[in-house]
């Protein structure tokens, strides 16, 4: 059986890598590098987010 992982993303329009990344940019800013709980599920959400602009930014341009 396969497993899956819910996410707290709702499907819509992909966000740029590079406005993604100001996000994770300014999360460890704001943290001064020691991020919380809240602020690490946040961070793994942008890292997903990050990859899939990424991936998204590929495939628009292949």
């Amino acid at each position: 059986m396969a497993s899956t992982t819910p996410t707290s993303r709702t499907p819509g329009p992909v966000r740029s890598p590079a406005l993604v990344n100001a996000d994770i940019r300014a999360l460890w800013s704001r943290t001064d590098g020691a991020l919380s709980a809240a602020d690490e599920a946040r961070y793994q959400e942008l890292l997903v987010e990050w990859a899939e602009s990424v991936r998204a930014a590929l495939v628009k341009a292949a």
